[in-house]
């Protein structure tokens, strides 16, 4: 998916780097084709995790919840339904599959 951002980046872009659930597992994680989209657009590409800024999650909370009943924020989320699906979710996740949030749905109540 990097390869597709990095084609469509402006130049001076800025990318925020968290999760790569999909590399955890693997033996060798995989490369990107297009890395030089990186110097030439003068990108800059930042790594976080959370632990980083946990003392303003509170704000951030506060914040995000405003705008999710504005509208303002539109999420996907990966729906599989029935508990059975639930193995084969878990494994999509490591291998890249699911798109957005991965939800389990057991029931429709």
């Amino acid at each position: 998916m990097l390869d597709a951002v990095l084609e469509n980046m402006n130049n001076h872009g800025r990318i925020a780097a968290c999760g790569m659930i999909s590399q955890y597992n693997l033996e060798e994680g995989q490369g990107i084709k297009n890395l030089t989209q990186v110097i030439t657009k003068r990108l800059r590409i930042e790594g976080f995790i959370i632990p980083d800024y946990w003392e303003r999650y509170p704000q951030f909370v506060e914040k995000v919840r405003g705008y999710l009943k504005e509208g303002k924020i539109v999420y996907v989320e990966d729906i599989a339904d029935g508990l059975e699906n639930a193995p084969a979710a878990l494994v999509g996740l490591f291998e890249g599959k699911n798109i957005g949030k991965q939800v389990v749905r057991i029931s429709n109540e």
